[in-house]
């Protein structure tokens, strides 16, 4: 995959983050979905496609990992 400028991202917060410092964040951009831990927002980010972000959270929901 191409490398992605996320300079003009939008980072959200999922609304069940507890603000105890253990989040993710995620913004989609340009047809993908790029993922950061919120407590280094300069550092490297994780690029999904749409798909592959869907089969990430439903395995996340379902104890996958």
């Amino acid at each position: 995959m191409k490398d992605i400028d996320l300079s003009r991202a939008v980072w959200r917060k999922s609304s069940y983050s507890s603000g105890n410092g253990q989040c993710v964040e995620v913004a989609a951009l340009g047809g993908v979905v790029a993922m950061r831990d919120s407590k280094d927002p300069n550092g490297p980010a994780l690029i999904f496609t749409p798909d592959e972000f869907k089969a990430f959270a439903r395995g996340a929901v379902d104890g996958e990992f």
